[in-house]
């Protein structure tokens, strides 16, 4: 196993994060203009959609079974503040900037921590950006798919009174679709961070298997917090979770492997 290269400075590592940042920031503003460009289209066909009835998901649901269809969702978007439209217009490209130059942000990363890698773990950083990437975005779909309209649906047709209107405020709805959709994205790299904690020797597959229990706990309290206060979304979304950290159990597993298999063989 060949050493990382040589160490490194104070200010070089200065230096380093600097261009992580600035070229992240640079990524990010790319995306938020080709957003902001376009900022009618993503909110006629993508914020909004998910306050329609005949949103994909809704119609999938119907097709389920006639019971899960949505007839209305009776909601209407407003704004009450002279700059919200223009806030909201900022935000949203920013947001959306994040989203789309994520996998950029994620090979600046690399390259960021690459130096003090060894050389046998250089080789995966392609593997790093590609399997973060795809769970990320995984997470996204998941959130934008299936939370957000889950959550829309019930909290639009939620009523203590007939006397009152769901006007909703422009922040408001913004708030819940971009909370939802990018808290799932970060979510589901939770094998990653599982991955890196583990390489670290600060967790392993056994404190993972034994407190599995726990975990369950923890995921049925995030699904409740995160979804509307009913049995079904509930299930909808801690399944996946679930699965997500049966996944980090194994990849646990296989780094410890892989750590006590470069301790017996340090020439590897």
């Amino acid at each position: 196993m060949t050493e990382p290269q040589k160490e490194m400075s104070i200010i070089d590592h200065l230096n380093d994060l600097r261009k992580f940042l600035f070229h992240s920031a640079v990524g990010v503003l790319a995306g938020a203009v080709i957003v902001g460009l376009n900022i009618q289209f993503v909110y006629d066909k993508i914020i909004f959609a998910p306050k329609n009835p005949d949103f994909i998901t809704y119609r999938l649901f119907c097709k389920i079974s006639d019971a899960l269809c949505i007839k209305e969702i009776p909601i209407h978007i407003i704004n009450r503040q002279m700059a919200g439209q223009f806030s909201a217009h900022i935000w949203t490209s920013v947001v959306f900037g994040v989203i789309l130059a994520f996998p950029y942000i994620l090979f600046e990363l690399w390259k960021f921590i690459k130096p003090a890698l060894y050389d046998n773990e250089k080789k995966y950083g392609l593997l790093f950006i590609i399997v973060s990437s795809i769970l990320f975005v995984l997470g996204i779909l998941f959130g934008y798919f299936i939370i957000t309209p889950l959550s829309v649906n019930f909290l639009g047709n939620y009523f203590v009174t007939s006397e009152i209107q769901n006007n909703i405020d422009l922040s408001s709805y913004n708030s819940l679709v971009r909370t939802t959709v990018l808290a799932n994205g970060i979510v589901f790299e939770l094998p990653i961070i599982i991955f890196f904690l583990a390489k670290m020797g600060l967790i392993t597959d056994i404190f993972l298997r034994e407190n599995r229990k726990y975990a369950l706990i923890l995921v049925l309290l995030l699904a409740a917090i995160i979804t509307p206060p009913d049995i079904v979304s509930q299930i909808i979304v801690a399944i996946p979770l679930m699965i997500l950290y049966e996944a980090s159990i194994y990849i646990a597993k296989f780094v410890g492997k892989k750590y006590s298999t470069d301790l017996t063989n340090p020439e590897n």
